[in-house]
């Protein structure tokens, strides 16, 4: 579980195929690395990835073929910046949202408008998502918890301060840049028990 709060800016070392639908990631960030160990969990443009070893700052991860299939993992290259966040604690603070590093969806940037504060940001929606994604909701962006700002039947937009556009990934990313989505996990258990009910009702 995580926060969606990015701890640090990392950058992608090497990807090796370790089969036709499998990679071997490395990822180098000193300060993810500083305390993590074989089987601990780091979201990397908020895709959970385990890691696998550690050395030097460097941590290597497996990725399958479902998650390069399901996230824009498979479109970085040797020297992309990503977003990196360690699993929250127990004891930590929420300052984000409830984020599990599952990727719900690709989408795409589609404008970007700077203010003199901020910059309004618009993405493009996958289908079916859109129904997850409500004005004023928590909605994660590459690994970045964000608050909708305004939301259309296949978009919405959010606005970001100078700290998220300068210690991101988002700062730098353009337009058609694909960017991983996963919508509030709440959203999606009420929509569950809200069919088992009306499903309990109908019998």
């Amino acid at each position: 579980m995580f926060t969606g709060i990015v701890e640090e800016l990392g950058e992608i070392v090497r990807s090796t195929e370790t089969g036709d639908d499998s990679a071997l990631v490395a990822i180098r960030g000193p300060l993810v690395t500083s305390d993590a160990r074989h089987g601990d969990s780091i979201a990397v443009n908020g895709v959970c990835l385990t890691v696998v070893d550690v050395d030097g700052g460097v941590f290597t991860a497996d990725v399958m073929g479902e998650t390069l299939r399901r996230t824009a993992l498979g479109a970085l290259r040797p020297g992309d910046p990503v977003n990196l966040e360690r699993a929250a604690a127990l004891n930590s603070r929420l300052g984000g949202h409830l984020v599990q590093g599952h990727v719900d969806g690709v989408g795409e940037i589609v404008a970007r408008e700077p203010a003199a504060q901020w910059e309004t940001v618009r993405f493009r929606l996958p289908a079916g998502l859109a129904r997850y994604v409500v004005e004023k909701g928590s909605i994660t962006v590459d690994g970045v918890s964000l608050t909708v700002a305004e939301a259309g039947d296949d978009w919405f937009s959010v606005g970001l301060i100078p700290t998220t556009l300068k210690l991101t990934v988002l700062g730098s990313k353009q337009v058609g840049d694909p960017v991983n989505l996963e919508v509030d996990v709440l959203a999606k258990y009420v929509e569950r028990l809200l069919g088992d009910r009306s499903a309990g009702g109908a019998r």
